[in-house]
């Protein structure tokens, strides 16, 4: 059985260059501000500790490091593997799991990180219907660094073969792990009934003995398969996702983790984006005390634009949007607040028939310095979503290439960067 899916939808490059849907509503584009200052990011490559060929590349970072996972295939079998970056160097890597009914795809990528405890925690997804794309998220914890792992188990009890995906995982208030992912069960469940047939985003929790807790519905009807991005802010958790209306406007929305439930999802900016598919392109949300920031992508005005902002009050109230592109941008955005208030955001743009990775700092009243290229000379066409992560004064990237338009996994590299703060 073949593990690789090269999509869960037909990602909206149109979108990007042209070509609104004819019923949209127009938005006016607003084109990115003069940069306020020079670049501040010192930009060097990193080594990565990845085989040529592996891909689906994640950044977590915690008080013990940063760790990089990835997908080893060699077509029949999949692996997860990580190692952790403590100071200038990588720890030896470790496996978590392998199998050979792996939903592998670049949009949904596994994850490991740590929890607060010191308890690693891992993610991944197994494959119940290749030709619907149906999937099940599996979750298995270690307690010794990843020398051993638990039996993998699921957070969730339906067994329907739908769509369980794009989770993010945060630490419980209290202790323990809390989690949200798209859950599309009523697709089998319940097709006749009001919402029947949309995609939900659901959220469990566990306890430090890993008793589950609670799994409950966030929000009802979401974005079919644009990923979930979540933070912990003073005030609590809050999840970025990408929202759909009954009239199939996909804007990105903020729901907050209040008293065990989750808060009515609130707009981080009406978009007004229209459109009968799902983009594959998901929000990006970064917390440091009160402060929020969110990335995200939207073609509202038939061009793509990658855009951020700012929340003073934990996500109750937004800023006005900041445009990241210089042209036009195919999004596949990240964000990290900074110890000044601002932040280092990153998109793709796409310029002269090539998409690049680039970053530049901004603040909340809407100041940029000027963009960087993330890549190094002569880059290839990025490919899949790139991931940044804040561990002290440094900034960590990583991305996948593909070199003279290769399609085959032998042709994709993964690549690294790494910025001094200053």
């Amino acid at each position: 059985m073949t593990v690789r899916v090269t999509a869960l939808a037909t990602c909206l490059l149109i979108a990007a260059c042209g070509g609104p849907h004819p019923d949209q509503q127009k938005a006016p584009s607003t084109p990115a501000p003069p940069p306020a200052s020079a670049p501040t990011l010192a930009i060097s490559a990193l080594t990565l500790p990845v085989p040529a060929g592996s891909g689906e590349s994640q950044l977590t970072t915690s008080p013990q490091g940063t760790i990089l996972s990835w997908v080893e295939s060699d077509g029949s079998m999949a692996a997860l593997k990580f190692a952790e970056r403590n100071g200038t160097g990588w720890t030896e890597p470790r496996q978590v799991a392998a199998g050979k009914d792996w939903f592998v795809s670049d949009a949904d990528v596994p994850t490991v990180q740590h929890m607060a405890d010191g308890t690693l925690v891992a993610a991944w997804y197994r494959s119940t219907d290749l030709q619907a794309e149906a999937y099940d998220t599996w979750l298995a914890y270690s307690h010794d660094e990843g020398k051993t792992w638990s039996a993998p188990f699921k957070p969730y009890k339906d067994r329907t073969k739908t769509q369980h995906g794009f989770a993010s995982m945060f630490d419980q208030p209290g202790g323990g792990l809390g989690l949200v992912w798209l859950d599309a069960r009523n697709w089998e469940l319940d097709k006749n009934a009001p919402d029947g047939g949309a995609v939900m985003l659901r959220s469990a929790s566990f306890d430090p003995s890993w008793k589950q807790t609670s799994d409950q519905v966030a929000n009802l009807r979401v974005c079919d398969c644009c990923q979930t991005s979540v933070a912990t802010t003073s005030d609590g958790v809050v999840v970025a996702f990408r929202d759909r209306s009954d009239k199939e406007i996909r804007d990105i929305h903020v729901t907050r983790l209040e008293g065990g439930k989750w808060s009515e999802p609130q707009a981080v900016h009406h978009d007004n984006w229209e459109i009968d598919s799902c983009p594959v392109n998901g929000p990006a949300v970064s917390a440091r005390g009160r402060t929020v920031a969110v990335a995200w992508f939207t073609a509202a005005s038939g061009q793509g634009h990658s855009y951020a902002a700012f929340s003073p009050d934990a996500g109750r109230s937004w800023g006005e949007p900041i445009r990241l592109d210089e042209q036009l941008s195919t999004g596949r955005v990240d964000i990290e607040l900074l110890d000044d208030g601002g932040a280092v955001a990153t998109w793709v743009e796409f310029a002269n028939q090539q998409a690049q990775l680039k970053a530049r700092r901004i603040t909340p009243d809407g100041k940029p310095s000027a963009a960087i290229a993330v890549q190094g000379p002569a880059p290839g066409r990025v490919s899949g979503y790139p991931r940044m992560v804040r561990q002290g004064d440094e900034l960590l990237f990583v991305w996948s290439e593909r070199a003279d338009g290769g399609e085959h996994a032998g042709h994709v590299q993964t690549k690294g960067a790494v910025a001094q703060l200053r």
